[in-house]
């Protein structure tokens, strides 16, 4: 008779390596929402892979109890193609950081999201090498004081989902390392995705970059500062929801929920517009060097769109060759087109 199959917890997917963080790092709240999401998506702990590239973030494997690989630099989403297009049926998950995934793995990044193999990619983003002990990062902002910026980075960030959008990546999304519930969903979301999920996890780097994202998730500011959107529901944010987003001309802008309820558009996770103009605000922002940003920073699932996935469509073009070819043999490849013979006792 088949055996049922086992229910899994959290403690399944937990590892008796010891976590070699510092102490205090959001890198501990991300892994705990990965522990608590797998138990509940229903698939066997033996066809899970994690697999990283360098970093703090990239130690990730190592605390999972699953299959993983720890690979080199930047080059973790090449890795998964390889492992995804072998065996599909894996549930493939990519962990990184801004400085692994967006500097020397830009490359390798954006290939990955064009492509759309069904493969999950968890972006944690500090805006700051950690590592390598504090240099700036591809995400950091203007004047950033770091170890290799004594005098303040003179460098344009880059917005991981706008670059992501840009790719052709058909799920985008962003959460925070302090909202458990958050994560939770939102990594269940990425899994559900069929293609390349693209999650942007804002951590905080205890060390190098204390409180780098205090102006948008601290207590004292988050119910103004950030938004929570999802697809089909009204933009609403601010104290009690008093507070609204319109989409008017292309351009969002805040409206009062109480005085004007009809006028706050709701939002279409299907429809990039609402992502790039969210992003062009939040560009503009970061360059000006404000105080205050002009929107909220949106959280939840940003974009998603349905199309082929790379692996189905590789495999279709293979079983189309095999019917019109013959499956043929190692030994008639070798020797197909332009072959020679040397031949050591034939001297011009």
């Amino acid at each position: 008779m088949p055996q049922e199959q086992t229910t899994l917890t959290k403690k399944d997917f937990v590892s008796d390596q010891t976590i070699r963080w510092c102490p205090g790092c959001g890198d501990y709240g991300i892994l705990t929402a990965v522990q608590k999401t797998l138990p509940d998506l229903g698939i066997k702990k033996e066809d899970v892979v994690f697999i990283s590239g360098i970093g703090c973030s990239s130690r990730f494997p190592y605390y999972m109890d699953t299959y993983g690989f720890h690979s080199i630099h930047g080059r973790a989403p090449a890795v998964a193609s390889g492992l995804k297009v072998a065996r599909p049926e894996l549930s493939v998950w990519v962990i990184t950081g801004d400085g692994d995934a967006l500097s020397i793995g830009g490359n390798h990044l954006i290939h990955i999201l064009r492509r759309n193999l069904d493969i999950n990619i968890l972006l944690f983003n500090n805006e700051i090498y950690g590592l390598t002990k504090g240099q700036y990062s591809p995400t950091s902002k203007r004047g950033t004081v770091a170890k290799t910026t004594p005098e303040g980075s003179i460098d344009n960030p880059f917005s991981a989902l706008r670059l992501a959008l840009g790719a052709g990546g058909s799920f985008l999304a962003r959460t925070y390392d302090k909202d458990m519930k958050h994560m939770e969903k939102v990594f269940k979301r990425a899994h559900q995705h069929k293609g390349t999920s693209f999650t942007e996890v804002l951590q905080n780097c205890v060390i190098f970059n204390d409180g780098v994202f205090d102006p948008i998730t601290g207590k004292d500011n988050r119910v103004n500062t950030m938004i929570f959107v999802e697809h089909g529901q009204k933009m609403l944010f601010g104290e009690g929801n008093s507070k609204g987003l319109r989409l008017n001309h292309g351009a969002l802008e805040v409206v009062s929920a109480v005085d004007n309820p009809d006028q706050v558009t709701a939002y279409n996770e299907n429809d990039p517009h609402f992502l790039q103009t969210f992003e062009a605000a939040a560009r503009r922002h970061v360059l000006s060097g404000a105080k205050e940003q002009a929107l909220p920073v949106p959280f939840g699932v940003l974009y998603r769109e349905e199309r082929g996935v790379y692996e189905e469509d590789l495999e279709a073009q293979v079983q189309n060759a095999v019917s019109k070819k013959g499956k043929g043999t190692l030994q008639q490849l070798l020797h197909a087109g332009e072959t020679w013979v040397v031949d050591n006792n034939k001297r011009d």
